[in-house]
């Protein structure tokens, strides 16, 4: 597809692409991340969508036409400061934003991403919730080496007493996040990040950001996390799907779940006054996980006084 020439004006982005404010992996109604979706993003020029993005300060989804008849729908992401090949709650609040429209062709949508195809099964929870899942691949999860576990207690201000007994681990479905084990929760949301040192530490070990979290009760497959990003333009994340995601791995990996579907709560954005909640179930065949369905609730954010 061609990239659309040119830079719209800031009237021209008002008047010709609306866009939807959400949040996305709310719990009780609150926190969540903040989701600016473009649904006709069709006019809109690389440098658009970043303005965009820069504007509300979060990521953003932009929905295009599928790029083949293999898909429905292109989705892109941005940050403040570049494009992202996958965002999954951007990728949710579009879907979201989509059936709200009634714009969607099916109940099982075929999207693109520059991270690779992505499904999406939109049904109801039995609360009468609009309920929207996303594929993501098998996850790869990987230890870090005793020089850069070093290096990501240093930038935490962390000792190795502050850890659980399982390793530091970079992990990934669709963007590699490095996952930290923290023995107390409250040791893990006293945490401060320093962007700089995060963002050249992150680059230093082939990570998108670092991952920290602890258990909050194993056995109801609740857990606890942070998501410090390597360099997206602001300092936390309130909710991150993609890490999530990887986090499921990482605890099969571990031994902190076990071998079966039952769904995995990963709570988020406590530190910021932003409580979210994100879900994630392991899909298996022949005993293997082969991917894992990731959702969320969605809220409509409140208008601006």
């Amino acid at each position: 597809m061609d990239e659309p020439s040119g830079q719209l004006g800031d009237q021209d982005l008002s008047a010709k692409c609306p866009v939807a404010l959400l949040n996305v992996f709310t719990f009780e109604g609150k926190g969540g991340n903040p989701c600016p979706i473009v649904v006709d993003a069709g006019r809109l020029a690389p440098a658009d969508m970043q303005d965009i993005a820069r504007r509300f300060g979060v990521e953003a989804g932009f929905v295009l036409p599928g790029e083949s008849g293999d898909y429905d729908f292109t989705f892109r992401f941005w940050v403040p400061r570049h494009e992202m090949e996958m965002c999954g709650h951007a990728t949710i609040g579009a879907l979201w934003q989509l059936a709200e429209e009634g714009r969607l062709p099916a109940d099982l949508v075929r999207i693109g991403t520059r991270s690779g195809p992505v499904t999406g099964f939109i049904g109801y929870t039995d609360h009468g919730e609009r309920l929207v899942e996303i594929t993501q691949p098998a996850g790869r999860v990987a230890p870090l080496t005793p020089e850069q576990e070093r290096a990501v207690l240093t930038v935490l201000g962390l000792e190795r007493d502050d850890l659980l007994d399982l390793p530091l681990q970079n992990a990934v479905t669709s963007r590699v996040k490095t996952l930290v084990p923290i023995r107390e929760v409250e040791r893990l949301q006293a945490l401060r990040a320093d962007m700089p040192a995060i963002e050249a530490l992150c680059r230093r070990i082939g990570s998108t950001g670092l991952y920290p979290y602890a258990v909050l009760d194993q056995s109801a497959r609740t857990f606890e996390a942070r998501q410090f990003p390597r360099s997206s333009g602001y300092p936390e994340d309130a909710a991150t799907g993609i890490a999530a995601s990887a986090l499921a791995f990482g605890l099969l990996r571990n031994g902190l779940i076990g071998a079966n579907d039952r769904t995995i709560h990963v709570f988020q954005g406590r530190a910021m006054g932003r409580l979210s909640e994100i879900r994630v179930r392991l899909g298996w065949v022949d005993r293997r996980a082969i991917g894992c369905l990731l959702s969320g609730t969605v809220t409509p954010a409140e208008p601006a006084d």
